[in-house]
């Protein structure tokens, strides 16, 4: 989908997608669920799944909702390093594995700063969020993701 989707959220609101087949109806293309500890919280998110759209991220989005965010998905698992240029808002950045499980959370990064935010080894999903919603909620390493475009997910679409 793109910034563009996000952008439109932010306008509009965004309509949810659902995912075609019946066994993952509960996971739409748009929502990312997380659980752990906490509970559970759900998130309307555009998909950053190619070069170009992860390149460009959140940069230049001067709002958010407060539930909204961006995940990017990668190919396979790798070192990922995030930085905010051109980014309007801090975000979290929650850093997980290939099954969907959160190794890290990077806290408020804050807008413009060009350090690289190292999220680990092996990561192939990261989701980026309102900066301090994470603590707020209490997301936090070991929590686990759900979405259509995580495979081999330690929470799948088709549980409840």
């Amino acid at each position: 989908m793109g910034i563009r989707g996000v952008r439109r959220a932010v306008i509009a609101g965004g309509m949810a997608m659902m995912a075609p087949m019946a066994a993952i109806a509960q996971c739409a293309t748009d929502k990312v669920e997380i659980r752990g500890d906490f509970g559970s919280v759900s998130f309307r998110a555009d998909v950053a799944d190619d070069a170009e759209e992860r390149a460009q991220g959140l940069m230049f989005v001067e709002e958010m909702p407060r539930f909204a965010g961006m995940l990017f998905v990668y190919e396979r698992p790798q070192p990922v390093r995030f930085w905010m240029k051109n980014t309007l808002i801090p975000l979290d950045m929650i850093f997980a594995d290939a099954a969907g499980v959160v190794q890290r959370v990077h806290p408020e990064a804050q807008p413009g700063d060009l350090s690289g935010i190292p999220g680990g080894d092996g990561i192939q999903y990261v989701l980026e969020i309102n900066g301090g919603l994470a603590a707020e909620l209490g997301i936090e390493a070991g929590a686990e993701l759900r979405h259509p475009a995580i495979d081999d997910a330690a929470w799948p679409c088709d549980e409840g």
